[in-house]
């Protein structure tokens, strides 16, 4: 008995001496594809490369082995494989053939990571928040102050909470200006904003993305969703046109608004036109909810495939163990395709209704993802719904295109060839 107990010890110990590294897979026998990224997360911080595996088993890890990783790993419940070295020399011989449409890309650092979010309470949640929450990725909450105090330059990535920068509210207006949630917020960002020495609160708005442009000119990271997304090209297109109306700046939108917008400004969006009615619950036709007609049951959208050799930026962008990702509403649920500039690349689409979910562009020495909808596993989420549980959707495709973005500046880059 003792012999043969000797024996299975040595058979580990020699296995785990030629067993040089650690697959994470991210196909479908990944249990928790969202910690995965906070693992990968992980171990950057603690100075130990991943090779993010673009295509192969849905965008897979690889690190070196390593007795603290593997325990982690067992921690948090990510499903990983223990393999010697001529698994991986077999698993870089199959990326690196020309005729597979894989590759592999080196992560490298930890990317710093600002979430721009009041620090007050609202009635509603924000996805990228709960997810980075989830997966164990640290963040700094930053707000108007901050970015005016310029402290944007510390950090590498940056999202946009679901905000207006219209300088408007948020549109909520016509169905919660009685609401007390509502009227704080009013109050706490017209005191910030006079705080700050501006007379609106829009202005303080396009300030504020004034600052965020110039981030990602310098090579900054910018990721928004919902009405992150439109409500910031709006308010840069507008900017010295007032577009607000009297209930929320004190006085009466430009009559020439529309005439007056410079799509020159923009990141993502040209040619679109503004409603200027202040009991609408949108900014502009950039946003297809109002006049989308998509059943829910056949609310999705597709995820275009590029190649990883070629085109690594939307590769590492796209990387998922599904190519069909179901569809979730916002306040901006999806992006016109009508306003959409020309040299914008659109890496998610339901084709059926001329519009883009999840698309992408450079902005000087930066790059930035927008990405329609509020929360991809609510399909429907309203003002005072519970945030989402995502102990029951480890596996969320949808929530896997957020945690992209946040290893995207981790990577260390080569130059896209289309």
């Amino acid at each position: 008995m003792k012999k043969t107990i000797f024996l299975l010890l040595l058979f580990f110990s020699t296995f785990k001496s030629f067993a040089a590294s650690i697959l994470i897979p991210m196909d479908e026998d990944q249990k928790n594809h969202l910690k995965a990224y906070g693992l990968t997360y992980w171990v950057l911080k603690n100075q130990q490369e991943v090779n993010w595996l673009l295509n192969y088993r849905g965008g897979s890890f690889l690190t070196t082995y390593n007795t603290s990783v593997e325990k982690e790993l067992k921690i948090r419940g990510i499903s990983y494989e223990v393999i010697a070295d001529a698994k991986v020399t077999a698993i870089f011989t199959e990326i690196s053939n020309p005729e597979v449409n894989m590759d592999i890309v080196k992560l490298e650092k930890t990317p710093k990571i600002a979430v721009y979010t009041p620090k007050s309470k609202l009635p509603w949640d924000d996805a990228v928040t709960m997810v980075l929450t989830y997966a164990e990725i640290p963040y700094d909450i930053i707000y108007d102050e901050e970015v005016l105090n310029g402290k944007l330059p510390e950090y590498d990535w940056l999202h946009l909470h679901h905000e207006d920068f219209t300088g408007q509210y948020g549109r909520f207006w016509a169905n919660y200006r009685m609401a007390s949630w509502y009227r704080d917020d009013v109050q706490q960002q017209e005191t910030t904003a006079k705080k700050m020495g501006f007379k609106k609160v829009s202005q303080m708005k396009l300030a504020v993305a004034t600052k965020i442009r110039d981030f990602c000119s310098g090579g900054g990271f910018l990721f928004a969703m919902c009405s992150g997304t439109d409500s910031y090209d709006i308010a840069l297109a507008a900017a010295g046109t007032d577009i607000c109306e009297s209930m929320f700046d004190g006085d009466p939108s430009d009559p020439q608004a529309q005439q007056k917008l410079n799509f020159n400004n923009t990141f993502a969006f040209h040619n679109f036109l503004l409603d200027l009615n202040p009991s609408n619950y949108e900014f502009s036709n950039i946003d297809a909810t109002s006049f989308r007609n998509v059943e829910r049951t056949r609310d999705f959208f597709t995820l275009f495939d590029f190649s990883a050799k070629w085109d690594v930026v939307p590769a590492m962008l796209t990387q998922n163990h599904e190519k069909v990702i179901k569809g979730f509403m916002g306040q901006t649920t999806s992006f016109n395709n009508k306003t959409i500039k020309p040299d914008v690349l659109v890496m998610g689409e339901l084709k059926a209704a001329n519009e883009a979910r999840y698309i992408h562009g450079q902005f000087g020495k930066g790059q930035w993802t927008f990405y329609g909808g509020h929360d991809p596993e609510d399909y429907q989420h309203i003002v005072g719904d519970p945030p989402t549980d995502l102990n029951l959707y480890p596996n969320s495709p949808g929530y896997r295109l957020i945690l992209n973005n946040i290893l995207f500046p981790a990577a260390k880059k080569k130059k896209q060839k289309t």
